[in-house]
């Protein structure tokens, strides 16, 4: 249902007789069986699992680089545990709830605002920052037929007006006390699947008279908007921070007591001036290459997208390749010799048939041939494609004989030749070293192998963020 139509629902539903979307989340999350997953499992897992939200401050893509407040703090918790992280999107603040509660993820790390209700059914970690929460408003004055200008700096004006929040959000709970504590009504709205700045935009546009954000979140947001006004708090200062499930208890200790030292660090100091205090930081969203605003990766996004459907390749996986290889700069040139977008050695671009190796489409169409080649390659002892493309991007960057090397050094010592995590990958990182390069399975010799190692798993741990926020 386009949001026009729920709005109009819902103030019809207000003049007939009010309008109460809240759902009863206690209730919801009262029925659910809290998954007793803790510490030791995470760790045995070897990942840690995340539900963060999407927005241009905790989670987003420029230039084809994951950035981030929260991504940011969550990599750095991440590496002190010695556990890979793996994050998923949902701006539903229920849905991520009920995530957490069934051991979906383990951490939901948005700004949650600390209340006593949702104290009843999830643990808060210490907090990552303190703000209060403001009225998103036109600026008085602001050219607009359809909404009043008349600028709310008293909460008392409040009082018979319609505001527009988050569904199931903490922004509802601070309305409705707000409501009884000026002894009149606050007609409060909760749009589904609608994010703070999606609101914050509708303001700006003048399709919806008010919505409360997290001051620091709007104040960002001043940036992008310079007809909106959040001048006016509706809350107390407070503390914002992430949730675990209530009986993973060693998980919430570690979280704490890293948070608690953490944010005494420059690096803590750094990241959030970063995002909610750098005015130039604000000026990526108004890029086309933010995810938020502009939705392209690169330049080159048409390109890679017509070339990467000729051969059925998600047209994101290209590009966390191309991002990988060149940054998006097709004139780069390696110190080995490899040239252009995805770094094609001129003996390998003229094998495939590129005619110009510095032309972006001569260069992708390339460097697509000779993945397939690869895939092809490996197809008929690797069937299952997710687990066939870790082979495929490794030979990409060093080399089929090496890899091939590495299957069969697994293969030797009893590991499975055709997984790559904690089997081909540990054999392919460690080539480098006499024990097994010499080893008489061995055909091509030393590699250093810790470069195609991270290479497979920077490329596919940026597929997912591209995945996770860009649309395909």
């Amino acid at each position: 249902m386009r949001l026009y139509s729920v709005i109009f629902l819902c103030v019809t539903f207000i003049l007939i007789n009010g309008c109460n979307f809240n759902k009863n989340t206690s209730t919801s999350l009262e029925t659910i069986e809290v998954s007793n997953v803790d510490l030791d499992d995470i760790v045995k897992r070897g990942k840690i699992r995340i539900v963060t939200d999407y927005n241009s401050t905790n989670y987003f893509v420029y230039k084809g680089r994951p950035l981030g407040y929260q991504l940011e703090l969550l990599q750095a918790l991440s590496n002190t545990l010695g556990l890979k992280l793996e994050i998923v999107v949902s701006n539903d603040v229920e849905k991520n709830f009920n995530s957490l509660l069934n051991g979906d993820v383990d951490i939901i790390a948005m700004n949650l605002t600390k209340t006593r209700d949702r104290g009843h059914h999830i643990a808060f970690t210490e907090h990552h920052c303190i703000t209060r929460q403001v009225l998103v408003q036109q600026k008085e004055g602001a050219v607009n037929q359809n909404l009043s200008n008349e600028l709310i700096r008293n909460q008392l004006d409040l009082g018979g007006k319609t505001v527009y929040v988050q569904e199931n959000s903490a922004y509802v709970v601070r309305l409705k006390n707000l409501s009884n504590e000026i002894g009149d009504s606050i007609h409060i709205v909760e749009i589904p699947d609608y994010e703070v700045e999606q609101l914050i935009s509708l303001v700006a546009n003048g399709e919806i008279p008010y919505t409360v954000c997290d001051e620091n979140l709007a104040r960002i947001n001043l940036n992008f908007y310079d007809n909106i006004d959040v001048e006016t708090a509706i809350s107390f200062p407070q503390k914002i921070a992430w949730a675990v499930r209530p009986n993973a208890i060693d998980l919430k200790d570690v979280v704490d007591n890293w948070l608690i030292n953490f944010k005494k660090t420059n690096q803590y100091k750094r990241i959030y001036r970063k995002y909610f205090i750098n005015k130039r930081a604000s000026h990526l969203v108004n890029t086309g290459f933010h995810s938020i605003k502009g939705g392209q990766v690169s330049a080159y996004d048409a390109m890679i997208k017509e070339e990467s459907a000729k051969h059925d390749i998600d047209w994101r996986l290209t590009a966390a390749l191309i991002y990988q290889e060149s940054r998006f700069l097709p004139e780069v040139k390696s110190w080995a010799g490899a040239i252009g977008l995805m770094q094609l050695m001129p003996e390998t671009a003229k094998e495939f048939g590129v005619e110009e190796i510095t032309s972006p489409q001569d260069n992708i169409q390339g460097g697509l041939k000779f993945l397939v080649w690869l895939d092809k390659r490996f197809s008929e002892v690797i069937t299952d494609p997710d687990e066939r493309i870790k082979f495929v991007l490794a030979s990409y960057n060093v080399g089929p004989g090496h890899v091939e090397d590495a299957m069969r050094l697994a293969e030797k010592n009893s590991k499975n030749p055709y997984l790559w995590d904690n089997n081909v990958d540990y054999y392919l990182l460690n080539k480098s070293k006499p024990s097994f390069y010499n080893d008489p399975v061995v055909k091509y010799g030393y590699c250093r192998g810790e470069e195609p190692y991270h290479y497979v798993n920077d490329i596919l741990e940026r597929y997912t963020h591209y995945k996770n926020v860009i649309t395909d």
